[in-house]
């Protein structure tokens, strides 16, 4: 039946190893189920409630990019876009909680539609293949600097902005010990590496008191207080037209961004970068972030942790569909996932950063105009903390540059349309 379902032994891979490639990837994203929450908590929303539509909400979007997609991307409601709904939107505008879950359901239902009728297709299939290569590496620069500041190996600095931490503490050791192990593991070929490391860290910090016993099992708080809370029609209001299209355009950005790159990292995309059944993934977040709505969480996208099953052999929707089921459970295991820390999987997430950095030797760095704009990719996407500014910046630096140094013939129309809405974008905001 899984055969039938997900064609396992087609995409080179076995039933053991989709298990563990979606535990890997659920391990790895875990702490969004407490960090979002904890965010929608502050205007308002009940922290219980949120706590469980976060969990169903994902749940949903990997079943439906599993079963449907059959893709081993997984999904849940997004970091940044959590951020923006509750400083941006709520804290910010003075809107209503609801109002801003309304905004959220119309700009899941504009995703749909574009989905529908392929346009986020043409999107990612007209995105060129150097600027593919070269978000991939992009995000692989996120990652490593995400898990390094999960570490605390770097901490924020008002002279530098950054700066190293204090890396004889506890949690960086830690972090650089996980590190290490699945580095070990990895290079012979033990596929449950990232696993391993993670249980070996969670257990070594449990041993030296770190963190505290907090129990198994617990049963479900109510979601009564959010579900089909959305307040749609204040969503409609004119004033909110921008927040509905700044809803829209980082999710639209960001899952396609985080596609391409799980995608190219899974070989599950064709010599010119097309990926099968993609009108399926595309539909999926969107699903996910209209029921997502109702039950009463913030935009449900893909996540690029989704790499780090990848890494270990995750090929099919298998994968999604491991981790839909644990995020199922996870409404009755919250206190022991809630043991994991974060430099736990700090570890593991800069493993594959450096995976996701070698599709740089992919590139054609004696081309400049190839050269340019994956630099700008690179050192963008982590510097300015968004995979979706990373793209923009990467397509207006390749379109000028093509263009000044007359190769505009490469540049097609498509590449011309995204760039002026780039442009327009960023003369906007």
């Amino acid at each position: 039946m899984l055969e039938k379902l997900f064609s396992i032994k087609h995409q080179g891979s076995s039933v053991k190893t989709e298990l563990i490639a979606g535990l890997t990837t659920f391990l790895t994203m875990v702490y969004i189920v407490f960090v979002n929450p904890a965010m929608l908590a502050q205007t308002g929303m009940d922290f219980g409630a949120a706590f469980v539509a976060t969990c169903i909400a994902a749940a949903i979007g990997c079943f439906i990019m599993g079963f449907w997609a059959n893709y081993p991307l997984a999904l849940a409601p997004g970091m940044g876009l959590n951020a923006f709904f509750t400083y941006g939107v709520v804290l910010g505008m003075g809107y209503s909680w609801q109002s801003a879950l309304g905004a959220v359901f119309l700009s899941g239902c504009i995703f749909l539609v574009l989905s529908l009728f392929k346009v986020r297709e043409w999107i990612i299939n007209a995105i060129p293949l150097v600027l593919k290569q070269a978000i991939a590496t992009g995000i692989g620069a996120f990652l490593a600097l995400i898990a390094l500041k999960n570490a605390e190996i770097i901490v924020a600095s008002p002279a530098t902005l950054v700066q190293l931490g204090d890396i004889t503490s506890a949690g960086p050791l830690l972090a650089i010990l996980s590190f290490f192990v699945i580095a070990a593991l990895m290079f012979r070929d033990v596929k449950s590496g990232v696993l391993i490391s993670i249980f070996i860290v969670t257990i070594t910090a449990w041993a030296l008191g770190l963190i505290e016993y907090q129990g198994i099992v617990s049963a479900p708080p109510s979601i009564a207080p959010t579900i089909m809370q959305l307040d749609i029609a204040g969503a409609l209001e004119l004033s909110m037209l921008s927040v509905v299209f700044a809803f829209l355009f980082v999710d639209l950005f960001d899952t396609s961004g985080t596609l391409v790159a799980v995608t190219q990292k899974a070989g599950l995309a064709d010599e010119q970068g097309r990926m099968p059944r993609l009108g399926r993934a595309l539909s999926a977040d969107s699903t996910a972030t209209i029921a997502g709505s109702m039950l009463g969480t913030s935009t449900t996208t893909s996540y690029i942790e989704s790499v780090s099953g990848v890494s270990v052999g995750g090929r099919t929707g298998l994968t999604a569909v491991v981790v839909g089921v644990c995020f199922l459970l996870m409404t009755f295991f919250a206190p022991l996932a809630q043991m994991i820390p974060a430099y736990a999987t700090a570890g593991a997430i800069l493993y594959v950063a450096v995976l996701m950095l070698q599709n740089l030797k992919l590139v054609n760095w004696d081309d400049m105009t190839d050269a340019i704009p994956v630099s700008v990719v690179l050192l963008m996407t982590p510097l300015t903390f968004s995979i979706a500014h990373g793209i923009a910046l990467g397509f207006i630096a390749y379109t000028a540059v093509k263009f000044v140094c007359g190769k505009k013939d490469e540049i097609t129309m498509s590449v011309w349309v995204l760039t002026a809405l780039f442009l327009v974008k960023f003369a906007l905001s």
